[in-house]
């Protein structure tokens, strides 16, 4: 990557901690805000200790205080804000994303203290001032994590039967995993976090290659990565030792630790982006279907932390809205209402938000459409009816098309704040590289919702390969939205004929009344690296079909 890249993703890391630490020092320890209008004078709960302070209302503030957290082997850098008042009080622990540190949340830190908590910041070792190497959630991670706990009780006005964790990105991660090795945290946000690191590197088989390059590149510029961290990156990009990364990784996802976060009982909000380029929203919409503690699934347009960031800005936010409602619902005591709303909240690209009973609600009909022969005039495939036989379209494997995901982080990043998905004109989609296949237009908008999945038949290949699948809103002007996108790859042992499966990402999506559904399927796409060898072929064959959800 070059020098300019790398300056301008510091530069970028740097104006959110400045603008963040602008917005809250400089302010000044003044009270907090009030509640959004809907969450005013909530209805009280008695708690169980009767010297114990009640959060919600607005409070003075110490100011904050930055401390050390000395440990055995490291020392973390961390802040402190908490009311003034005398008193016991909930407390949050806030860990900082990969590549920030614990002046990240200063925003949000003074709006919670505002509301009567005592919440303290740090940032995890290997980065910035905190001591150590980075260990990506690992052991160590999980061991300062308590440390941290254990300060917050012994050293601030902190109730230890009410402790909270929450971050965005790696501070979500790192406080989910918490959850499962210290029962003391009762519960947990988790702002664009994963929960299955192996799907979020490597789903189906393919590395993801620019968002594991910038996981590199901040860690190289801000951090410590340490030899560990060092040679799995340089394993993963090179392709090598994949066994031992996705060990490694599963040593590092809270999925692997489900069984302990159900048996500690935290309660757990999962807050998340449709299009998220790090961590996509399949595995999350697995784990919340088997976390039986309470629990709480919001799904927003956007990429990766992208829905959060205004509220780290200090900014009014509806992510971290639902924060203050699930932290004063589950650890201050106060009746938000949260309990009475449908635990799944998402807000569909195109159209309002929507509550259900959980995720199996969100599809109510499954409709298949097979992917028919490319037509001689506009080399174009009729998507719909039952899967065709018979049939075959070659595609290269190391040629690009005009089809593709997008920039990490950018693309997507742009739609959250304009309403407009990225976009080609499919007729610039070379059909000798690609092969191309749009349904009839229906007279009635189509409401899809869930994970489409496809099934491809595929010949001429070789014993290793990848190909790429991108699913679209095409209007009758050719232009081509796209909804979502997966690649699958296949690391056999012999050539020949093969089927492969794809769980394309989560999507909520209206496609308009007399536009067609359109899929793309071509072997190259500069997001991720592929396994394809250069001058090859695959083939697509009949017998294939996309399978779409719909409301």
């Amino acid at each position: 990557m070059s020098r300019r890249r790398s300056t301008l993703l510091v530069h970028l890391l740097s104006a959110v901690t400045a603008t963040a630490l602008a917005t809250t020092v400089l302010a000044g320890p003044a009270e907090a805000a009030p509640a959004a209008a809907s969450l005013a004078a909530p209805a009280t709960t008695s708690l169980a200790a009767p010297a114990t302070v009640r959060a919600g209302a607005p409070v003075a503030t110490t100011g904050f205080r930055f401390v050390d957290v000395p440990g055995a082997d490291v020392t973390l850098k961390a802040n402190v804000i908490a009311p003034a008042a005398a008193g016991r009080y909930p407390a949050v622990i806030l860990p900082s994303s990969w590549g920030l540190n614990d002046l990240e949340y200063l925003a949000q830190a003074r709006a919670l203290a505002g509301r009567g908590y005592v919440v303290v910041s740090y940032t995890p070792r290997g980065w910035w001032a905190s001591g150590g190497e980075i260990d990506t959630a690992g052991p160590r991670d999980m061991a300062d994590l308590s440390r941290v706990v254990d300060w917050t009780i012994a050293q601030t006005a902190a109730d230890p039967a009410r402790i909270g964790a929450a971050g965005i990105s790696y501070g979500a991660g790192l406080s989910l995993l918490g959850s499962a090795f210290d029962r003391r945290i009762r519960a947990v946000a988790v702002m664009s976090g994963w929960t299955d690191l192996v799907h979020s590197l490597y789903g189906d088989s393919t590395r993801h290659r620019q968002s594991s390059g910038l996981l590199r590149l901040s860690a190289d510029l801000l951090g410590n990565a340490g030899p560990e961290l060092t040679e799995r990156l340089g394993d993963f990009a090179a392709g090598r030792d994949l066994d031992e990364i996705v060990a490694w990784a599963n040593v590092r996802s809270p999925a692997t630790y489900l069984d302990a976060i159900n048996a500690n009982r935290p309660a757990v909000l999962i807050a998340n982006a449709w299009n998220d380029s790090f961590f996509p929203p399949n595995q999350l919409a697995d784990f919340y279907a088997r976390l039986t503690t309470p629990k709480r699934l919001e799904l927003r347009p956007g990429d990766h932390a992208i829905a959060e960031f205004t509220g780290v800005l200090g900014l009014e936010n509806d992510v971290w809205t639902s924060v203050y409602r699930w932290f004063d619902q589950h650890l201050a005591g106060i009746d938000t209402g949260i309990g009475g709303e449908p635990p799944v909240l998402v807000k569909p690209h195109n159209a309002a938000r929507e509550g259900y009973a959980d995720w199996s609600a969100l599809t109510s009909a499954t409709r298949r459409y097979g992917l028919g022969q490319i037509r001689r005039l506009d080399r174009t495939g009729l998507l719909g009816g039952e899967p065709q036989a018979g049939w075959s379209k070659s595609l290269p494997t190391d040629l690009d098309t005009t089809a593709n995901g997008g920039q990490v982080l950018v693309s997507n990043g742009i739609a959250a704040f304009t309403g407009r998905r990225p976009q080609i004109w499919l007729p610039t989609v070379d059909r000798g590289r690609a092969g191309v296949w749009a349904s009839e237009r229906p007279s009635t908008a189509q409401r899809i919702r869930g994970i489409p999945t496809l099934h491809l038949e595929l010949g001429d290949t070789a014993a290793r390969g990848t190909v790429m699948a991108y699913l679209y809103d095409l209007d009758a002007l050719g232009n081509a939205q796209l909804i979502t996108h997966a690649p699958v790859s296949w690391l056999g042992t012999e050539g020949g004929d093969r089927a492969v499966d794809v769980r394309l990402p989560a999507t909520a999506y209206d496609l308009p009344a007399g536009h067609s559904l359109t899929l793309a399927v071509d072997t190259v796409d500069p997001l991720y690296y592929d396994e394809n060898a250069p001058g090859g072929t695959v083939t697509v064959k009949g017998g294939s079909y996309l399978d779409v959800p719909l409301k």
